[in-house]
């Protein structure tokens, strides 16, 4: 009989969590002193970059193509977020972290979903002008709906949830 092996973490949270207390110390004497604040250890940097890359492989987020942004955008929250943790409130930087980028790539998903919103308005409104002026200079008797205006089911919902959330 074979035993299972245990699960291999990607990021030893202990060690995590006392190299991030080592360096809010070396922040707080720095500043202190009047000095300027020291820069992030790769090893934390590489800690939050692998958290990130990690969450970013969750089927949540397969289908967006803009998944190097919502990276960028959660290890940027992180590092913001790096003098906030709090050691004395929980001793689990891992979960910490987890929750700033995750927060952080639903902002940047509703976010890109506002601007595919404002674009989808834009071409539809161009194609629909250009389709008048067509139409204008010739002498057909009718305007082709069919053609005019395309729309697919994702795009109605996202200006449906869009026109609820704004009253």
């Amino acid at each position: 009989m074979t035993k299972k092996k245990q699960p291999v973490n990607y990021i030893d949270n202990k060690t995590f969590y006392k190299r991030l207390v080592e360096y809010q110390k070396e922040c707080y004497d720095a500043m202190e002193s009047g000095e300027e604040k020291p820069s992030i250890p790769t090893d934390i940097g590489i800690c939050v970059s692998t958290i990130a890359t990690r969450l970013a492989t969750k089927p949540n987020y397969s289908g967006y193509i803009f998944k190097e942004d919502m990276i960028g955008d959660g290890i940027e929250n992180a590092f913001e977020a790096i003098l906030k943790f709090d050691p004395e409130k929980g001793s689990n930087p891992f979960a910490y972290f987890t929750q700033i980028i995750w927060n952080a790539f639903i902002r940047k998903i509703e976010k890109e979903k506002k601007l595919l919103l404002i674009k989808k308005k834009y071409y539809d409104h161009k194609f629909v002008n250009q389709e008048l002026v067509d139409y204008s200079m010739t002498d057909k008797a009718t305007i082709p709906y069919v053609d005019t205006y395309i729309q697919n089911d994702y795009m109605d919902e996202l200006e449906k949830k869009h026109n609820e959330k704004n009253g």
